[in-house]
């Protein structure tokens, strides 16, 4: 376990034990608690020593206003505008003007949960004391995070660097009362919101425009879910594969712990050892320990290598993103009224990269996951039939539900193309290389929902050519997770609707239920799915 992630843990149990809140700027922020904050579980607060930090920052730029001295973005314009300078007059009207011209965005709206983090995001990078925001400004925006008044964010527009400007932008128009946002169920105009609850625009301060609009939180946010529904896919990925062995009559051998010693890598071990444990005790397993077959194919022997290889790039990710979001992305950064410092903090290029890794990651559980759906239609296990129904001919059984995962598997692999290896100048040149990384953050959690739906149609396929095992049992986890799939999805003995199959399946990946199945028979009968790694395998 990495020192970071052994730092967080103990200082997340020490928060819980003392008052149950998240200190903004002083904490350790985590995707996981980032995600406690947006859905109401934890209360995230400024404390009394970093309101003076954000103060004190506040004060520096006062002082450089009053000597007239130019400093990017808070007496000149911006981008391409750097040398135009701005009037001491002027110098307010410039904070509120840059959230108008930059509220460009077009498309959807980004889901209200993300358009939340980001406002927690923003929270925690301001709170550093490095930006010259106001403590007004901040408390304007705890309280949106804290009523539930989220902004309407249209999800197109961003080229990731400059920060996420047009995302930002629209974020923030309700703190000068102007956009729309979610309240109570309905979307209404700012205004509207403030009559309702007796608010007044916050007139910004110098810099503070700036200082809201630059940053990486539109990428951040997207990437907290990306962690979190990715991590999802992988634990559940190991469980339904293994039911997978189970029903094809798969060796438990190239999950041995003495294999994986060999070749080291943390995600492999990780993912054998989990699959070993669910296998354990299995009298499949010892009905068919004599059999003739000398190795089985690469989809299921070889899921520790590409499983594993996932989870490494899932958690090159999660460190990644955990660095992010406890780090300044504003610019300019001021450290004190004689240094300030105008550089880059706000290029999305860190998450850019590591979002198409894990973008090409999530496509390969889905990749090797249609394969495994293929394996158990072809017939050659003994005692489970063609299709996966005995009465075919009449019946086309499973046939059907293998070409939309291919059709998933292949539409994620146009997906696939890394957002980061394009760059197009914006700026009038003065912003001439960008990361792209608000299209892959995007990019990938529409992968990651495709391989939700490879996985719900190979558990139902698993869970069929389970079924055909019987009366033999597999280990008590297995034999757990198959009943709870039997109670909502009945055994298919000729041709059905199969899309309401799929779709029950699709949301019991969603709702996690087999993966909480899974642990808590595993914590009720004393068998452990943790290894050495869980801990960094976790969304702490």
């Amino acid at each position: 376990m990495s020192g970071r992630t052994d730092t967080f843990t103990k200082n997340y149990k020490q928060m819980n034990k003392s008052t149950g809140k998240f200190c903004y700027g002083k904490d350790f922020l985590s995707a996981g608690l980032a995600l406690a904050i947006a859905r109401n579980k934890i209360e995230g607060v400024i404390s009394d020593s970093t309101r003076k930090k954000i103060n004190d920052g506040s004060r520096i730029v006062e002082k450089i206003v009053a000597k007239g001295e130019p400093v990017y973005g808070i007496n000149t314009g911006f981008g391409p505008l750097c040398t135009t300078m701005i009037s001491k007059e002027e110098t307010l009207i410039l904070q509120s003007n840059i959230l108008k011209s930059h509220s460009v965005g077009v498309g959807e709206p980004v889901p209200t949960e993300i358009a939340k983090l980001m406002l927690i995001l923003k929270v925690q990078a301001l709170s550093k004391g490095h930006s010259g925001i106001t403590e007004e400004t901040l408390d304007r925006i705890l309280w949106h995070i804290k009523n539930d008044a989220i902004p309407v964010v249209p999800a197109q527009g961003s080229v990731g660097a400059s920060g996420d400007l047009a995302p930002l932008a629209h974020l923030f128009l309700p703190v000068i009362g102007l956009g729309k946002v979610e309240y109570k169920g309905e979307t209404i105009s700012s205004e509207e919101l403030f009559k309702k609850e007796g608010l007044a625009p916050v007139d910004l301060k110098p810099k503070e425009g700036l200082a809201l609009i630059n940053g990486t939180q539109f990428i951040a946010a997207h990437t907290i879910i990306v962690i979190e529904k990715l991590h999802s896919c992988l634990s559940q990925a190991d469980i339904i594969g293994a039911m997978m062995i189970e029903g094809l009559q798969g060796s438990i051998k190239p999950y041995l712990s003495e294999l994986h010693q060999l070749r080291p890598f943390k995600g492999n071990i990780h993912v054998a050892a989990r699959i070993k444990a669910l296998l354990e005790g299995s009298g499949i397993l010892e009905d068919h320990a004599n059999c003739e077959k000398v190795q089985d194919p690469y989809s299921l022997r070889c899921m520790p290598q590409v499983h594993g290889a996932s989870r490494n790039a899932w958690l090159h990710l999660k460190e990644l993103l955990e660095t992010e979001l406890n780090s300044v992305t504003d610019n300019p950064v001021i450290f004190d009224e004689d240094h300030i410092i105008s550089g880059g903090n706000f290029h999305g290029q860190p998450l850019a990269l590591a979002l198409d890794y894990a973008c090409i990651a999530a496509s390969e559980i889905g990749n090797i996951s249609d394969r495994r759906i293929y394996l158990a239609l072809e017939g050659n296990s003994p005692g489970v039939p063609k299709l996966l129904m005995k009465d075919t001919g009449i019946n086309s059984g499973y046939m059907i539900l293998q070409y939309t995962t291919a059709a998933l598997a292949s539409e994620n692999k146009g997906l696939c193309f890394p957002a980061s290896a394009d760059s197009i100048p914006t700026s009038l040149g003065q912003e001439d290389h960008v990361s792209m990384g608000s299209i892959g953050s995007r990019k990938a959690l529409r992968v990651i929902d495709n391989v939700e739906k490879i996985l719900a149609i190979e558990m139902l396929t698993a869970a069929q050519a389970f079924e055909f095992r019987k009366p033999l049992r597999s280990g008590i986890i297995l034999d757990e997770v198959h009943k709870v799939i039997r109670s909502r999805i009945t055994f298919a003995e000729k041709d059905r609707i199969f899309s309401d199959d799929i779709e029950k399946g699709i949301e019991m990946i969603r709702d996690q239920v087999i993966l909480k199945t899974a642990n808590e028979v595993a914590s009720r009968e004393k068998i452990s799915l943790d290894t050495e790694f869980s801990n960094e395998f976790e969304v702490l």
